[in-house]
């Protein structure tokens, strides 16, 4: 599975908001990579999971928190591919596990949950050589899948696409996908990515870097747009709730609320204010994420529909 190189369906959104401004909006469809390992989830690990396996390893270790998309598809991944997987897990043991754990348990992945202050030394050598010292020896993930590795998968998601798009965007969490897509794009066109994490102007640097370690080119042609983070990491309002159900009423196509859903919205508010210049071709990537809906429901209510 891992080693071939999948195409995902391009789909056209119609929509009186966008057929009104005279551009064109397009969604790929990553999320249909894989039930499990979801969207930019695939792309990240792919390369990660070929490396251990060519070096030998039989465990995978990686961080996040408590609902992270990451430590889902890490321990799916174990699970398939024959590694044992540990999750060091940001903040206390919640018991009964939410259905993000819950689901990583059964996928046979061990945690360890470690203090947020313990948590920020995360990438840390001495940190990491006691995580070995204690549990044995393991192939490193980093926290949300971000390596050069991960920017390696993701430059995949471009890789054929016929149609001569303006724009590329796409929601950011730890910047693996967006450096990527960059990098694709060998400075050509406008890449736009969208953080969900409140302040994600910080991401700028770390962007920098996995581009740097991936193509040692100071590719100029992106930015950030921080604006939509809806007050930050799994914050949103009825507002954000209420597209996200309505867009997928109107086009059969689900959003969730911690990336795709913001990233929706926030193209849909720069179609309306007249952002992107009539004829413009925009293309937005689907980067999966079904799995924290059902604990976003368990949070909040049954708001995602």
């Amino acid at each position: 599975m891992f080693d071939e190189l999948i195409n995902t369906p391009i789909v056209q959104i119609n929509d009186t908001i966008i057929d009104r401004s005279g551009v064109q909006l397009f969604i790929k469809r990553e999320d249909l990579t894989d039930t499990y390992i979801s969207g930019n989830k695939f792309r990240k690990l792919k390369y990660n999971l070929l490396n251990a396996k060519a070096g030998g390893y039989t465990t995978l270790l990686t961080f996040g928190g408590a609902f992270s998309n990451h430590i889902h598809a890490v321990a799916y991944a174990g699970f398939k591919f024959g590694f044992k997987t540990i999750g060091i897990i940001r903040g206390e043991e919640v018991l009964p596990l939410n259905p993000t754990l819950e689901d990583a348990a059964a996928f046979g992945m061990e945690f360890q949950y470690i203090s947020r202050e313990s948590y920020r030394h995360k990438k840390n050598p001495a940190f990491i050589d006691k995580l070995r010292d204690d549990l044995g020896a393991f192939y490193l993930i980093p926290e949300g899948g971000s390596n050069t590795l991960a920017v390696k998968g993701c430059a995949e998601i471009l890789i054929g696409i016929e149609k001569d798009f303006d724009h590329i965007c796409c929601a950011c969490g730890t910047g693996g996908t967006i450096a990527g897509l960059i990098a694709s794009m060998a400075g050509k066109k406008k890449v736009w990515g969208f953080p969900a994490l409140k302040n994600g102007a910080f991401l700028k640097n770390d962007i920098a870097a996995l581009l740097h370690g991936y193509a040692s080119e100071p590719y100029q042609n992106w930015d950030l747009v921080i604006d939509y983070h809806f007050g930050g990491y799994a914050r949103y309002t009825y507002e954000l709730v209420s597209f996200i159900n309505r867009f997928k009423k109107a086009h059969k196509i689900q959003l969730d609320p911690i990336y795709t859903g913001k990233l929706m919205f926030g193209i849909y508010q720069l179609i309306a204010n007249g952002f992107f210049v009539s004829g413009s071709k925009i293309l937005a990537i689907h980067t999966g994420g079904f799995q924290g809906i059902k604990g976003f429901n368990q949070r909040f209510g049954d708001l995602i529909k």
